[in-house]
């Protein structure tokens, strides 16, 4: 018997939580009813967030040159793409990218660098160009420089890094299929040091990199777990070079509406964020993607091309959606 997928939002709109069956049934809902399903969905994404959607725009500020080998990054030591690879840029390119963000109207700019695990003379120069940043030009700054401990965490949030990036990416029981150089327990030693320091947690996941349906199931209840106040909803970017190159896409943009849907239901008042391959991935269908989510990644990722601001912009107005720039919180408990 098919679920009634109003039941499961009135259910969580009361402040319960979906059990493990009644996730399975958000995943394997009929593409029949996948409107059904969205429109449930809209229901608890409209109650905690309204209408109102996040723009982010990230700088990869250090390219190439990791020593780790996750199997779907281009940037990692066993990746043989071809990207730039580039030391950390200057402090300039860094302000003149952040301005960009706010010309795109973004709530939110992420400072990212490839590492294992970023050196206290990273973090500094870092701090400093986010205090820059929060001074001339006023926008909200992320940080994702791996994997860190308590004490250069707390350097990022006295200098006033809003929030902490570190995806734990796939499931406890799968991530030794897309990583060998660390553990899924040092991904959540480090968000739980950046937490313990005062930052907010941005932390997702990469979806089709050939994880089954229990891992996803998994890592939606992980991130629930969690609680961050952001998450990342990615897709596999099968990049020639990686590992992961040869991984043939199964999803298709009714199984990636499907997964947001699980993952707003599960975190019914976090930012949920369309993020990397979602224009390949969702394709004619992206626009329903904001029925559940309510932040958007725009004008690319670290090394691959993404759609254009405008776009976004033009997309979400399309929808009926309104951009939200100032700093609040993502969503608010209405009462």
């Amino acid at each position: 018997m098919m679920r009634d997928f109003d039941i499961l939002a009135q259910k969580v709109l009361q402040g319960g939580q979906l059990t493990r069956e009644e996730g399975r049934d958000v995943l394997h809902c009929p593409d029949t009813q996948i409107l059904r399903l969205l429109s449930a969905t809209y229901r608890v994404r409209s109650h905690f967030c309204g209408r109102r959607v996040h723009l982010h725009m990230l700088i990869n500020a250090k390219s190439g040159l990791c020593p780790e080998d996750c199997h779907y990054c281009s940037q990692s030591r066993v990746s043989t793409a071809e990207i730039e690879r580039y030391p950390m840029v200057t402090m300039q390119r860094i302000l003149e990218k952040a301005h960009e963000a706010k010309k795109a109207r973004c709530r939110r700019y992420c400072i990212v660098i490839s590492t294992r695990g970023a050196t206290r003379r990273e973090i500094n120069f870092v701090a400093e160009v986010v205090r820059k940043i929060r001074q001339e030009v006023g926008i909200a700054c992320c940080c994702s420089m791996g994997l860190i401990d308590e004490e250069k965490a707390r350097i990022l949030s006295e200098a006033g890094v809003e929030q902490y990036n570190h995806n734990l990416n796939t499931s406890e029981n799968y991530y030794p299929s897309i990583c060998t150089t660390h553990t899924y327990q040092d991904r959540l030693n480090t968000l739980h040091a950046a937490r313990n320091a005062g930052l907010q947690l941005c932390s997702g996941a990469i979806f089709g990199q050939g994880e089954s349906e229990e891992d996803i199931l998994d890592i939606a209840e992980a991130l629930r777990e969690l609680q961050p106040q952001s998450i990342p909803v990615n897709f596999l970017f099968a990049i020639k070079g990686t590992p992961f190159e040869h991984i043939k896409r199964t999803l298709t943009p009714y199984d990636c509406l499907r997964i947001l849907c699980l993952i707003r239901l599960y975190n019914p008042q976090q930012e949920v964020r369309l993020s990397a391959a979602r224009e390949s991935y969702l394709r004619t269908l992206q626009p329903l993607a904001l029925y559940a989510a309510n932040s958007v990644f725009v004008s690319g990722y670290l090394t691959e091309p993404g759609q254009n601001y405008r776009e976004t912009w033009q997309m979400i107005e399309d929808m009926g959606f309104e951009i939200e720039e100032h700093a609040e919180q993502a969503c608010v408990t209405a009462v």
